[in-house]
């Protein structure tokens, strides 16, 4: 049957729903751009200035804010990419979505003594991601 509509076809086994037809999917993505976004601007504002950022004492680890500078803003860079490749319902694009929002919930981790609420912040959304990619495309489909 030919599609008519502007929408792309649903791919095989999916139940008739494409991927990015599911709300968590795009959800997902859109967030993970955003996260993204926010760990560049992370990555340059402690590349261009260490002194925006101050570390509180008394934490178990402490690393160079400029390394951490760049860490953030090559995790972010790659994270955005991924989500725009989420839009294409690529199931490698979920996989290395899960893979990237880990790496970044970790990296926020390590970046809580440089700036603790904003950190959290995006932690959550890195495990609201995780759980959004992991969660099937459409749990109505009969087996």
């Amino acid at each position: 049957m030919a599609s008519t509509g502007s929408a792309p076809a649903a791919a095989p086994g999916t139940g008739g729903t494409h991927p990015v037809r599911t709300g968590w999917t795009v959800f997902a993505a859109v967030l993970m751009i955003f996260g993204g976004v926010m760990a560049i601007f992370q990555g340059i504002s402690a590349i261009a200035e260490d002194d925006v950022f101050i570390a509180t004492r008394n934490y178990v680890f402490q690393f160079s804010l400029t390394g951490w500078g760049w860490v953030h803003l090559i995790v972010g860079i790659v994270i955005v990419l991924a989500g725009f490749a989420l839009f294409g319902g690529a199931l490698w694009a979920r996989v290395v979505g899960v893979i990237l929002a880990g790496l970044g919930a970790l990296a926020n981790f390590l970046w809580l003594p440089y700036y603790p609420l904003w950190s959290i912040v995006l932690i959550a959304i890195d495990v609201f991601i995780i759980w959004a990619l992991c969660a099937s495309p459409d749990r109505s489909a009969k087996a």
